[in-house]
């Protein structure tokens, strides 16, 4: 009887902690791991990833669930800053509101602040950016992605945003605007078409740079 008594103990026992490990599995935190590849399609000569919303200071959000979003740079920003050196970005569990700074780029020498595509709490930093600043630049859709945030208006937010067949028009009117102001004050910039030069905002007078930065910034 106490064998029996001892084997039914044994077996309780090893049952609780089953269950208990697999519950603690369950909710654990995941790692972020980013957008899956997205697919580009070719328009007006850029390459577009499509299901993206861009705000007009050039970030982007990708809504992933109900209320949950990434957010990165978009690549007529990382063409145009060229190589990046630092981001900073405000801060896990922080507020953002739509339009309001989000991180601060650093590069030659230089910094300037870009702005968040929607509202809400910033969950997850892209700790892979803290390591290599670059990747924003190399893979801005993907792994070069800088931020999550929880947005509960993520909806409404999105209607004030560039998508769908409108990005590649507002893609292209950008990069026109760009040449002219780039032509008019340093001629031998003007880029021949599609993306910005690599590092262009990084070769032009100071004057010229805060200009640009306020242009497509919104800085």
């Amino acid at each position: 009887m106490s064998i029996l008594f001892v084997l039914l103990m044994f077996l309780l026992i090893m049952s609780f902690s089953y269950f208990r490990t697999r519950n603690e599995a369950t909710l654990r935190p995941q790692p972020a791991t980013g957008p899956q590849v997205p697919r580009m399609e070719r328009e007006y000569g850029f390459q577009i990833p499509q299901g993206y919303c861009f705000h007009p200071g050039h970030t982007w959000t990708l809504k992933e669930g109900s209320d949950n979003a990434r957010i990165g740079i978009d690549s007529f920003a990382s063409n145009l800053i060229g190589k990046i050196d630092r981001i900073d970005v405000i801060g896990e569990n922080r507020w953002v509101r739509q339009g309001q700074k989000l991180m601060t780029i650093h590069a030659g020498g230089e910094s300037f602040d870009l702005v968040s595509p929607v509202e809400g709490v910033v969950t997850t930093i892209n700790r892979d950016i803290a390591e290599d600043p670059t990747l924003a630049a190399r893979d801005p859709y993907q792994k070069g992605w800088i931020a999550a945030v929880k947005s509960p208006d993520i909806a409404i937010n999105q209607k004030n945003l560039v998508q769908g067949s409108m990005v590649a028009p507002w893609l292209q009117n950008n990069v026109t605007r760009l040449n002219g102001m780039v032509a008019q004050l340093a001629p031998t910039m003007a880029a021949d078409g599609g993306l910005p030069a690599p590092g262009l905002l990084m070769r032009v007078t100071p004057e010229l740079r805060q200009k640009l930065l306020k242009e497509f910034f919104l800085a």
